[in-house]
């Protein structure tokens, strides 16, 4: 059988056709709105998030369209003739601003904010979360993994236990904007310009039995490509018959070993034993690489343990997050036109997380230090406030815990939300997606020396501050009194 090939138009959830319907028969399908992506929660027990897949979503939206096939596909779900004739005309026409690709996110911040027809914006929900979510949490994930790693070189290899072709790539991408070294997944390099990296597999070696013989075809290819080998070791015995094996061969050859590779067993005890026979045989240079089921938390220990890993591959558990298997995020109405003017809509839940910020488009804000250069908070405002000054001192305070305040003094203001597209056009000038990538991860380097080490911990981290301003506060606040009257 021939596999189908999916239509970027219908991914979508059926429920938006049935609104936009309503909206539709309503004469209401064209009011403009305003709603907003955000998460709640930080993933992994964390406090921050790295938004990624911004400009995929950018790239969606300029692009959507239904096709003939997917018309009668919504045909036959038994939506008469005129609503499917109206649906060849959907486009999205209006505005997407966004914070940018590689950003330090918090719970309760716009990733994305959109500004158009209430038709367009409920049709594209489904995708765009299914877009920035995953890789984001991905992306989020892949940065602990490298800051447990402390600078060593992180390889992501996870491409056959990724969810699928689309995933395995794109979240090759997310790992490498949160600072992964170089991945396995020859797409991914080909797409985004991500290094790509391998050794070998246990299957080189079992070939034909002799793992000796094994590993000396291997080093006559990789010195014929100019390489010094890195040898797999745990085919049989890491330290009995691999790592003698491979010592073996490259005294021979007189040649290099670039790395050896242990991919199972006590990885602290054997890399401390390979070092110190590496060493003894004059291969001082030669690196141990550590693979199999890795994570922060075990490479953390294994750093703690002293031992001498200078490289980490990690597939699986950074690939498909396995301890959390989705970010949360959502996509929520904060805003409505009426009369030319922003009238505010709010969710209102017994669940405090769950209640939003009312109105919008909002502005999101970060206050950094003049002083040390780091990132002390970020606020939320309504459109049409005035940008602190920052020659002038600025009180912050706690939405929750409002007596909570802090005053901020000798700060630079960054306004972290980006337009990408306006009137349905892309407003950003044209870059590749190997150039959007490098830039990503630039920033996330960057960042990475902004904000305090103790926010980015792998466990009970620091809170941040996010904020609201007064203006944005007594907003909530009288809309929330306003609905516990009724």
């Amino acid at each position: 059988m021939r596999s189908p090939t999916p239509s970027e138009g219908l991914l979508a959830d059926e429920y938006a056709l049935e609104m936009m319907r309503a909206y539709w028969l309503a004469g209401q399908h064209r009011r403009r709105v305003v709603k907003e992506v955000f998460f709640r929660k930080a993933p992994f027990r964390g406090r921050l998030a790295l938004a990624v897949g911004i400009n995929q979503v950018a790239e969606y939206l300029t692009q959507l369209r239904l096709s003939e096939e997917d018309l009668e596909y919504i045909a036959s779900l038994g939506f008469e003739p005129e609503f499917v004739e109206h649906l060849r005309g959907l486009r999205f026409t209006g505005d997407m601003h966004a914070v940018t690709e590689g950003t330090f996110v918090f719970p309760g911040e716009p990733i994305i904010t959109l500004v158009g027809p209430i038709e367009e914006l409920t049709y594209v929900e489904a995708r765009i979360l299914n877009i920035v979510n995953p890789q984001t949490l991905v992306a989020t994930k892949a940065f602990r993994v490298v800051e447990a790693a402390q600078g060593d070189p992180v390889l992501e290899m996870g491409l056959r236990r990724a969810q699928g072709g689309d995933a395995s790539i794109y979240h090759s991408r997310a790992s490498y904007i949160a600072g992964v070294a170089a991945t396995s997944n020859l797409e991914a390099g080909r797409l985004f310009g991500v290094p790509a990296r391998g050794t070998h597999a246990h299957a080189l070696v079992m070939l034909g039995g002799d793992e000796k013989e094994a590993f000396r075809l291997w080093a006559q290819s990789q010195v014929k490509l100019g390489r010094a080998p890195t040898f797999l070791l745990d085919t049989y015995d890491s330290l009995r018959s691999g790592l003698p094996n491979a010592i073996a061969v490259a005294q021979e050859m007189g040649i290099r070993i670039g790395a050896v590779r242990l991919d199972s067993g006590d990885l602290a005890y054997l890399s401390k034993k390979c070092r110190q026979v590496l060493d003894d045989a004059g291969f001082k240079d030669a690196k141990i690489i550590a693979s199999g089921d890795l994570d922060e938390y075990v490479i953390r220990d294994l750093k703690l343990q002293k031992a001498p890993i200078d490289m980490w591959g990690v597939g699986t558990n950074m690939v498909v997050a396995a301890d959390q298997p989705a970010l949360g995020g959502v996509y929520k109405l904060a805003a409505v036109e009426e009369n030319g003017t922003w009238s505010p809509r709010i969710k209102v839940s017994e669940n405090p997380e769950k209640v939003t910020h009312p109105g919008g488009p909002k502005q999101l804000i970060r206050f950094r230090s003049r002083e040390t250069g780091y990132y002390l908070a970020d606020l939320l405002m309504l459109p049409d406030e005035p940008l602190p000054k920052p020659d002038e001192p600025f009180l912050i305070f706690d939405p929750v815990h409002t007596w909570k305040r802090t005053c901020l003094r000798n700060f630079t203001v960054e306004n972290l939300l980006v337009t990408y597209v306006r009137g349905g056009k892309r407003a950003l000038p044209e870059q590749s997606p190997a150039e959007v990538t490098a830039a990503a991860r630039a920033r996330v380097n960057t960042q990475r020396e902004r904000f305090y080490e103790e926010i980015q911990r792998l466990t009970n981290p620091a809170d941040y501050k996010v904020d609201l301003s007064e203006p944005l506060w007594k907003l909530k606040m009288q809309m929330l009194d306003a609905r516990g009257r009724q």
